[in-house]
Parts: structure tokens; C-alpha cells; sequence
């Protein structure tokens, strides 16, 4: 199987283990506008000024019917790094001896440090095969959501 049928980004961060590009976020999204339609919250407007159901239930919409389109094709949030891996003709940033040190990668390594663990491996295995384990993680229900909600929220633990 070739890279390119695997959900990678060229940055180093497996898209198959993003709630965007597994789905999570469309799954939830989709739920929640469900919920929202079967429960009748449009009247909402007249309670909360603040608060703008249609606008709200928009966005939900997107979510629930958005699919990331990855790097790969073109999708996710523009970055140097597809530009960087054209210029030099690799496939992912990954493979690229300067990863630990470019400044394109930077974001990566300080919200993601694991790509520093998936860089190193690929110098281990070969990115074909790092790719093989990062899509075997996803399908075992590993996602980043965890490593996320401890980078950007503050859990509240409830003493007892």
C-alpha cells in the first residue's frame, strides 16, 4: 500500500488520530444538532439575547456535514510545510533530516510533541512502516483528543 492511502499530514501528526479527520467532531456535531432539532431550542433567541439559535445550529450543520479534506488533498490549515515537502520532494516533513530544527516544524513539535517519537521512528522503521502503526493505533481507537484536552483545557477536579 502506498503513503499516499494512509491519513497522514506532511507535518508529522497522523489525521487518522485527529477527532477532525476521524470523524469524532462530525459524529458529535451531528448528535448534538439532532438533539437540538428534536428538542425545539429555537426559542431560545427570546430567552437568551445573547444567543443566536440559527447561527448556532449553522455551525452545528457545518460541523455535522464537514469532512477534513487532509493536506494531502489539498485541505487542512495552510501551512509552509506542504510548500517546504514540494520544494524538497518528500512526502512528509518527517522524512526531512532537519525536522528536530526547522522552524516550519516548530508549531508541531510544541503542541504535538510526540512527532518528535514519530520523526525518530521513521528514522527507525521507515515511514512506511510508522505509517503501517499510526493507522493501526487509529483503528485501535487512539486519538489525539486526550493529548489535546490536557494541552488546552484546564480539568477541574472536584474535591471530595
Amino acid at each position: 500500500m502506498g503513503s499516499k492511502n494512509y491519513r497522514y499530514g506532511v507535518c508529522g501528526v497522523y489525521c487518522g488520530q485527529c477527532p477532525n479527520g476521524n470523524g469524532r467532531v462530525k459524529a458529535i456535531a451531528g448528535e448534538l444538532k439532532r438533539l437540538v432539532d428534536t428538542v425545539r431550542y429555537d426559542w431560545m433567541d427570546s430567552v437568551v439575547k445573547s444567543f443566536r439559535f440559527r447561527e448556532f445550529r449553522k455551525g452545528l450543520e457545518w460541523f455535522a456535514s464537514a469532512q477534513c479534506p487532509m493536506c494531502l488533498n489539498g485541505g487542512g490549515a495552510p501551512c509552509e510545510n506542504r510548500k517546504c515537502v514540494k520544494q524538497k520532494g518528500l512526502e512528509s516533513c518527517l522524512l526531512c533530516d532537519d525536522y528536530l530544527a526547522c522552524k516550519h516544524t516548530e508549531y508541531q513539535r510544541e503542541w504535538y510533541p510526540f512527532v518528535v517519537d514519530n520523526y525518530r521512528r521513521v528514522k527507525e522503521v521507515g515511514f512506511e512502516k510508522h505509517l503501517e502503526e499510526e493507522e493501526e493505533r487509529s483503528r485501535a481507537g487512539v486519538d489525539l483528543m486526550g493529548h489535546l484536552e490536557r494541552r488546552c483545557c484546564k480539568i477541574v477536579k472536584l474535591e471530595e
